[in-house]
């Protein structure tokens, strides 16, 4: 029997293949160029899934996302959060003190100051951080580093000088599963999360009074983005995450007045809140 697919942006190696094989260890990996090469494999066919990252506790929101989304036609089915964990890494016989520059995705050199600062190389951006571990095992000088993950380091061949080199503990990926038909998560089984898009009328105050349903609901609003329409300065249209199910009743009344005060509204996705937020949330003073 073929297995499944499950497609990602970046080359074998990446974080999102690594994020790939833990949250789906029976489906196949299938690497893309671009994040749309990644949502259309989803939409054509040729792949099941699409594991895509949307945040990073360091870097912030992933750039595209919240257009490409939109767009796609493709519905949220799940959530993964992956902790990054960088390794420095070079061809097999290299030596911390022999080398001389280290390449990688500017976000993950970004997140490893300490390290490049301490040992004195030059840093080099790469496109991605997958790809800066394959050039460096093609080129093998030996004085010629890169920063990824230890499954970068597992499928190029190299050895790991340094292991965990992020500068901050915290930094973790936070990943949506895209799916071609929508699949929401069963009521009262557990934590949801409610993934919508909406655009307000023209009329003043009309987000505060979007919004305002969710307040006097008690409705848990974890994410609201705003991002421009066609680059368009005055459409904007609003990116939010909300905790609970479109059916629990206190989320049927936030929804509808968030409806009588937008020009547009669409659910993305429903689907089962990760373990992992129940570490960071906040207890209520």
């Amino acid at each position: 029997m073929t297995k499944k697919r499950i497609s990602f942006q970046g080359e074998p190696g990446a974080n999102s293949h690594l994020a790939c094989r833990e949250a789906y260890p029976d489906f196949e990996p299938m690497p893309c160029a671009t994040f749309e090469d990644a949502f259309a494999a989803v939409a054509n066919g040729e792949a099941a899934l699409a594991m895509i990252p949307i945040e990073n506790s360091v870097a912030g929101r992933v750039a595209d996302i919240h257009h490409l989304m939109p767009r796609s036609g493709l519905h949220i089915v799940a959530e993964w959060f992956l902790p990054v964990k960088h390794q420095l890494m070079a061809p097999k016989g290299a030596t911390l003190d022999g080398i001389k520059t280290v390449e990688s995705h500017v976000h993950a050199l970004g997140q490893c100051r300490n390290i490049i600062r301490k040992l004195k190389v030059k840093a080099i951006v790469a496109a991605d951080t997958a790809g800066s571990a394959r050039e460096v095992a093609e080129r093998g000088d030996k004085t010629c580093a890169a920063i990824a993950s230890r499954l970068a380091a597992e499928i190029y061949g190299l050895d790991i000088l340094a292991e965990d080199v992020e500068d901050e503990s915290h930094n973790t990926t936070r990943f949506i599963v895209l799916a071609r038909e929508a699949k929401w998560a069963e009521p009262g089984n557990g934590p949801v999360v409610t993934t919508f898009i909406f655009r307000v009328r023209n009329i003043p105050a009309a987000l505060y009074k979007a919004m305002g349903g969710f307040a006097t609901n008690g409705v848990n609003m974890t994410k609201l983005e705003s991002y421009m329409i066609e680059g368009n300065f005055f459409a904007t249209m609003f990116y939010a995450d909300i905790e609970g199910h479109p059916d629990d009743h206190n989320v049927t009344l936030a929804l509808k007045e968030l409806e009588y005060f937008s020009k547009e509204t669409k659910i993305l996705g429903v689907y089962p809140a990760h373990p992992y937020r129940a570490t960071f949330s906040e207890q209520a003073e």
